[in-house]
């Protein structure tokens, strides 16, 4: 059976995390998840120089350097749930790219409250 509708985000060995520290030299570890990449990033952070994480365009999305792997992992988490939300259809008369029906732009609720007195 089927264990639900659970998200999956696996990418085939794409995310990699990398470890540098100054006594060892570099490694790379292929993981087929962020879930699994955080998780290394996790268990690993403390004993090395600096910990990477590498997206499947070549990017480094983290870096324990500039960063710590609890808070960039909550902002992942958010931004993965913003992108899976439904925003219903809204054309801004004043052509604001990022202004949405449940969250108006400045110019937007301002003419609200106007219409409203």
């Amino acid at each position: 059976m089927t264990r639900g509708l659970e998200p999956t985000e696996e990418y085939d060995g794409s995310v990699t995390v990398r470890l540098l520290d100054d006594r060892t030299g570099r490694e790379e570890i292929r993981c087929t998840s962020y879930e699994d990449a955080i998780a290394v990033i996790k268990e690993t952070h403390r004993s090395v120089t600096v910990a990477k994480l590498v997206d499947r365009n070549g990017a480094v999305v983290f870096t324990s350097a500039e960063m710590d792997i609890d808070d960039w992992e909550t902002e992942w988490e958010h931004a993965k749930r913003r992108m899976s939300v439904d925003v219903e259809a809204y054309d801004c008369p004043h052509d604001s790219v990022g202004c949405f029906a449940d969250d108006l732009c400045v110019q937007c609720q301002i003419d609200r409250v106007q219409e409203r007195y």
